[in-house]
């Protein structure tokens, strides 16, 4: 019998001393429950998404190094485990140190090779660089040095031997993005299935998106099924970063019985030791993988990822402002469900704009937490402001003469909104101990719906990456599943959204944001998140069609309801085109960190340029023809 164990552990990025001492632990561990392999994630003692930490040589060798630690403990099992591999005598493509994303199976305190290796660890093949992913900008693959050797990949590909119990056992080992190969022009997998092997492992350090396991659970069980082998995943728990965006990684290891089915999976968000032995697999039960549940999935993601943001720099407290509205309320309600009200600071920051509406909805909030509760009036601050900037005389002095500032309306919104983040809730936040956050959700953020220096500040945007329908479900997710009472008033889940910042947007009167969110979260989400991003000519092509609606998948009938015309309906895409793609984009730049959570991301995810807006010779044609032929009505 031979027994294996599941390492699913959590990886802290760039701390290679606090890993391997983790690893080490459990090899003990699992020597001690008489194992005889066990298997660790990608990247296992460095981390993953390190930046261009990967240019600090003293770094690599000290990962080196932990990785001696391991290979010694290897006494009497089988280690399978994920590090970097340098080569000191060659060089990259960017001219430093060859560097390698390695596969690592030590026993007996040495370093299996594969048969056609020319190294003593299997050379990650396919190396990622879209989304979030910079594979090649750090490391060699297996295809390059290939090339490099005038050699096949098939030619260098082969997979570990090991023995235990007097039995010889062949391993095709993957690294993460060797089990993804639908696109690419080679498939690692397949290439080991004709060396022939005994079972697949796939050791990944693969972020968490919605819908991802899903997705990886066919992509996977059809590989063990057609491979007729069992197949071993093994991913990473923690938090991992590239600066801009922050990935949850959920773990979720599973293994694979030959006929595809999933037969173990390992907690997500949890480290855990799983223990299966090889005979057995063929001999379990499948288990029916339950069909993801988008918004539990979501308060899953962003609890554990807060926890982890916040233990990682260090942070016990936090403040919000608090305004009646939906974005604030459910950040609010999320924050308390992760540090406990004794650690939250609600403030109420009303102006002369604030309803008695929204002032009232925000102090329910606040009881109903039962945080920390405070209400700052910002009019006096404000008004002195606008007063100070409006009677101070600006001087040309070039000629000497003076004149005057007028602050506009729009002016006075951005004031108010500065006031509240940059004046009283850096204070509170200073004074409390802690940090504020940034309550935007991504339809603000696709079109810079916010002020730079004001409500767009904060550690963190928890909810960046959410448009606003879920921001909405995720409210009535954290009433009924979560706290199973209501904290979140029903009010504030039905009343229209507003920044309340003039007389314009008076919730009372039913006035709020220019956002029409049922139709705009989804013309948003088409420029993002679609694997064919769309522009405003796909948009207009759509329109004219009469499918647009089903393109971007938003309720039927409701751009007629926005739009009765043609015109009506190409200012007001105009009008948000032209903010995503120009100011939109400085903004994002200065946003605070994004929490990830569906397939593309603002930040490294999503990467743009400042080029402003552009509209294509079609899209002109369209508008045109759109235009005269409303026109002649």
């Amino acid at each position: 019998m031979l027994k294996i164990a599941l390492a699913q552990m959590e990886v802290q990025p760039g701390h290679p001393d606090k890993n391997a001492r983790k690893m080490l632990q459990l090899i003990a561990e699992a020597k001690e429950k008489q194992t005889d392999l066990i298997i660790f994630p990608e990247m296992s003692i460095p981390g993953y998404l390190l930046g261009d930490t990967w240019e600090q040589p003293a770094f690599l060798e000290d990962c080196i190094a932990w990785g001696e630690e391991i290979i010694q403990a290897s006494t009497g099992i089988c280690i399978m485990y994920g590090n970097i591999a340098i080569d000191a005598q060659k060089k990259n493509n960017d001219g430093r140190i060859r560097k390698y994303n390695a596969f690592y199976t030590a026993q007996d305190g040495q370093l299996l090779q594969p048969a056609a290796m020319p190294y003593p660890f299997v050379i990650k093949t396919l190396l990622p660089n879209y989304r979030e992913f910079d594979d090649t900008r750090h490391f060699f693959s297996l295809q390059k040095l290939a090339r490099e050797r005038a050699a096949k990949v098939e030619d260098l590909i082969s997979p570990i031997v090991f023995t235990s119990h007097g039995k010889r056992y062949s391993v095709g080992c993957l690294l993460c993005e060797d089990g993804w190969s639908d696109d690419y022009e080679l498939a690692p997998l397949e290439l080991l299935q004709k060396k022939g092997v005994d079972f697949f492992v796939n050791i990944s350090s693969s972020p968490y998106t919605l819908g991802k396991n899903d997705k990886r659970s066919r992509v996977f069980g059809q590989q063990a099924q057609q491979a007729d082998r069992p197949l071993f995943y093994v991913n990473n728990t923690g938090l991992q970063n590239n600066g801009k965006t922050v990935y949850t990684f959920d773990g979720s290891s599973t293994v694979y019985s030959r006929q595809g089915n999933v037969v173990r999976t390992c907690a997500p968000y949890k480290e855990e030791l799983c223990f299966i032995t090889l005979e057995e697999i063929d001999t379990l039960q499948p288990r029916k993988p339950q069909p993801e549940v988008p918004i539990a999935c979501i308060y899953e993601s962003l609890s554990y990822g807060i926890r982890k943001f916040l233990q990682d720099i260090r942070m016990k407290k936090v403040v919000i402002g608090i305004s009646g509205g939906i974005d604030s309320a459910v950040a609010a309600a999320l924050y308390t469900s992760v540090l406990g009200e004794e650690n939250v600071l609600l403030v109420n920051m009303p102006s002369v704009y604030n309803s008695a509406t929204t002032k009232g909805l925000a102090q329910r909030l606040a009881e109903n937490l039962g945080c920390h509760y405070a209400i700052l009036p910002i009019q006096e601050v404000v008004d002195y402001t606008i007063r100070q900037l409006e009677t101070t005389p600006v001087t040309f002095l070039r000629d000497g003469t003076t004149s005057g500032l007028q602050v506009s309306s729009f002016v006075a919104e951005n004031i108010q909104a500065r006031d509240r983040s940059a004046r009283v809730l850096a204070g509170a936040a200073a004074a409390f101990g802690g940090g504020f956050t940034c309550n935007a959700n991504k339809a603000e953020t696709t079109v810079g719906y916010s002020t730079l220096y004001g409500d767009q500040s904060g550690f963190l945007a928890a909810l960046a990456d959410l448009w606003k329908h879920q921001v909405y479900e995720l409210a009535r997710y954290l009433n009924t599943a979560i706290f199973h009472r209501e904290v979140i008033p029903q009010a504030t889940i039905d009343i229209v959204p507003s920044a309340e910042l003039s007389n314009n947007q008076c919730v009372d009167e039913g006035k709020g944001d220019p956002l029409k969110y049922p139709y705009h979260d989804y013309l948003f989400r088409s420029f993002v998140e679609a694997w064919k991003k769309a522009t405003p000519q796909d948009i207009l092509e759509w329109y004219a069609a009469g499918t647009l609606e089903e393109h971007l998948g938003c309720p039927p009938g409701i751009v007629a309801r926005y739009f009765p015309t043609a015109a009506e309906f190409i200012a007001d895409l105009e009008r948000w085109w032209n903010l995503f793609t120009g100011m939109a984009v400085a903004k994002r730049i200065q946003a605070p960190p994004i929490l990830a959570i569906s397939r593309r991301a603002y930040g490294f995810d999503h990467r743009e340029s400042q080029n402003g807006p552009y509209y294509t010779r079609r899209y002109l044609q369209l508008k045109a023809t759109l235009l005269a032929n409303a026109s002649q009505h």
